[in-house]
C-alpha cells in the first residue's frame, strides 16, 4: 500500500505543477514580464499599458480557470503568489525607465507588496485545508475582505499603478505617497491581526 502510495504520488503532483491553470500562471508571468523588458528598454509608456493589462487579465483567467475545472491546489496557490511578485518587480523596473520621479512611491509599494503582503497572502498554508487566501474568508473574514475580496485585490496594484501615473503626469505624487503607504498601514494592521489570532489574543470571525 504504502509502495503503490509513492508510486502515484510523484505522478500526481506532477500532473498538479503541469496543470492547465499552472501553464496559464506561467504563461502569463513569462508574456508580461517580456514586456517589461521592453518598456524597460524602450522607456515609452505604451508597453506598460499592454504589460499591466497582461498580467491582471492573466491573473484572474488563471484562479478562473483552476476553479472552473476543480483544479485548484495549494502548490498552484504558491506558485501564483510567486509569479505575482516577479512580474510586480520586473514591472516596477520598467516603471521607473518610464516614470523615474516615482522611486519614492513605487519603493513602499514594492516593501508592502515585496514583504508584508507576501507574508499575509501565504498565512494561509498554517491553515490545513485551507487552500488558497481566496478562501481565507472561511478563517477571518475582515482578513479576507480587505486583502483578498475583489476591490481589495484592484487596489492592491491597480490603485498604485493609477496613483503613480496620476502623481507624474499632474505633479500629485503626495496621492501616489499616500496610496502606497495606506496599503502598507492595510498590511501591517492585517498582520498584527493575524498575529494576535495565531496567539489566541483575538478571535478569528470566520464566514460560511
Amino acid at each position: 500500500m504504502n509502495e503503490n502510495a509513492t508510486k502515484i504520488g510523484p505522478a500526481m503532483a506532477t500532473r498538479e505543477l503541469l496543470g492547465l491553470p499552472n501553464r496559464i500562471t506561467l504563461a502569463r508571468t513569462v508574456v508580461a514580464m517580456a514586456f517589461a523588458v521592453v518598456a524597460y528598454r524602450v522607456g515609452t509608456p505604451i508597453w506598460l499599458f499592454i504589460a499591466y493589462p497582461v498580467y491582471w487579465l492573466g491573473d484572474s483567467l488563471d484562479g478562473g480557470v483552476a476553479r472552473y475545472r476543480k483544479q485548484e491546489t495549494i502548490s498552484g496557490a504558491v506558485f501564483d503568489v510567486v509569479c505575482d511578485r516577479a512580474c510586480a518587480f520586473f514591472l516596477a523596473g520598467a516603471f521607473l525607465a518610464v516614470y523615474p520621479d516615482v522611486l519614492g512611491p513605487l519603493a513602499l509599494f514594492l516593501f508592502q507588496f515585496g514583504v508584508l503582503d507576501t507574508m499575509l497572502t501565504l498565512s494561509f498554508l498554517l491553515w490545513p485545508g485551507c487552500i488558497s487566501p481566496n478562501y481565507f474568508f472561511r478563517i477571518d473574514k475582515p482578513i479576507y475582505k480587505y486583502n483578498w475580496s475583489m476591490p481589495a485585490k484592484a487596489l492592491n496594484t491597480g490603485g498604485v499603478v493609477v496613483s503613480l501615473v496620476l502623481g507624474h503626469n499632474f505633479g500629485v505624487m503626495w496621492l501616489a505617497y499616500l496610496t502606497a503607504g495606506a496599503l502598507a498601514l492595510l498590511k501591517i494592521v492585517s498582520l498584527t491581526r493575524l498575529l494576535r489570532i495565531l496567539t489566541g489574543r483575538t478571535a478569528a470571525q470566520p464566514s460560511a
